[in-house]
């Protein structure tokens, strides 16, 4: 009669194990750059579950998921999540004050060049792709789901989807949370502002 019940609890275990994404790879290191000037290293987040959005800013899609992000960010910024948009349109450098503002994004949002984000990717300068790519990387700084180039993957952008990934991931066992440090700082007429971290 033992048997049921040791028996229930492993095909439990086999279920929670099957929700678990996995690993796919350890995430590259990416610089993230600031208009006020400064940089930071993608890994200094290294501890929290990160939602890493490679956005344009005139992407009406980028802009609602950004919107969207920065309710989660509120729920889940306390538990150890962090949401990070990287730009990387045309300009983009110059378009991010007036895309925080206007889609009132609270959390940090960087820039970058396509190709650097095209490698982090590994997407192929030649290919195809949708934008927001988004890269859900662990406490541990593995990359544990990414979207496809032309996102064929629906769920990949459904909300209940990124809750459910962040409840999985802040499960985990990981490194201590902490703020992102920043590594350059260019501007030298104006004092540096420090990184945004909820």
């Amino acid at each position: 009669m033992r048997i049921l019940p040791v028996a229930a609890l492993l095909l439990s275990a086999l279920a929670l194990q099957a929700e678990a994404p996995p690993v796919l790879r350890k995430s590259p290191e990416f610089v993230l750059r600031y208009n006020d000037g400064h940089q930071a290293l993608l890994s200094s987040y290294r501890g929290k579950v990160i939602a890493l959005l490679f956005v344009h800013t005139t992407c009406p899609h980028c802009q609602h998921t950004s919107q969207v992000f920065t309710q989660i960010q509120k729920e889940y910024g306390p538990r150890g999540f962090q949401a990070l948009d990287v730009a990387f349109n045309a300009m983009a450098n110059l378009y991010v004050p007036d895309f925080i503002k206007q889609n009132s994004i609270g959390y940090p949002v960087s820039f970058s060049a396509p190709e650097e984000v095209l490698d982090y990717l590994k997407f192929s300068v030649m290919q195809r792709y949708v934008v927001p790519q988004i890269v859900w990387i662990d406490r541990k700084g593995e990359i544990r789901s990414q979207t496809t180039p032309m996102g064929e993957d629906n769920n990949l952008y459904n909300e209940g989807y990124w809750r459910n990934m962040i409840e999985t991931l802040l499960k985990e066992p990981g490194g201590s949370t902490g703020a992102a440090k920043k590594t350059t700082t260019t501007h030298h007429d104006a004092a540096p502002k420090k990184t945004p971290s909820t």
